[in-house]
């Protein structure tokens, strides 16, 4: 397993920076980029395998991490289009009906779900600070979000699913 240097490192924040900014075309989002990247390889440094190259392992955590951050942006942006939040929700009527059927598709789920869902969609929590915050196990997290998005998808379409019916004998 190769062990990280503070020289292999300072020697590749220049490429590191320079590989952010052409991915993000901003300075300060950049270095908060390069900054993020070193942090993780940091605190995983022990899943770097021997074989693999540092300058490789290091531009796949960032590239990783761009995608990742422009993933929760078009989430949360969403979710804020549709809690009213941001007045760039669009003009159109279309724009403006879509937003509505999801916010009542939102309000037509259960309290777990819902709450879920802004933790993690709107808020940006981790599954783990989810979890943490309403007090119920990191897989109880996973399988609720799953559900609820699963619910929101149909719910938002159109589809109402038909009610659950139990067997009496």
């Amino acid at each position: 397993m190769n062990d990280l240097d503070d020289d292999q490192l300072r020697d590749m924040l220049q490429r590191l920076r320079r590989f952010a900014l052409w991915l993000t075309r901003e300075a300060s989002s950049a270095d908060d980029l390069v900054q993020a990247t070193v942090e993780r390889a940091l605190s995983r440094r022990g899943q770097q395998r021997g074989d693999d190259s540092l300058r490789a392992w290091l531009f796949a955590i960032l590239y990783r991490l761009f995608i990742d951050a422009k993933r929760r942006e078009r989430r949360h942006a969403r979710w804020l289009a549709w809690f009213g939040r941001d007045e760039a929700v669009g003009s159109s009527t279309e724009d403006i009906v879509l937003a509505e059927s999801g916010l009542a598709a939102f309000a037509r789920l259960p309290t777990e779900q819902r709450a879920l869902l802004l933790l993690v969609s709107v808020e940006g929590l981790s599954y783990k600070e989810a979890a943490q915050a309403l007090d119920v196990p990191i897989g109880t997290v996973m399988s609720r979000l799953s559900r609820a998005r699963a619910a929101m998808r149909e719910l938002a379409e159109g589809n109402t699913p038909p009610p659950a019916l139990r067997r009496l004998k």
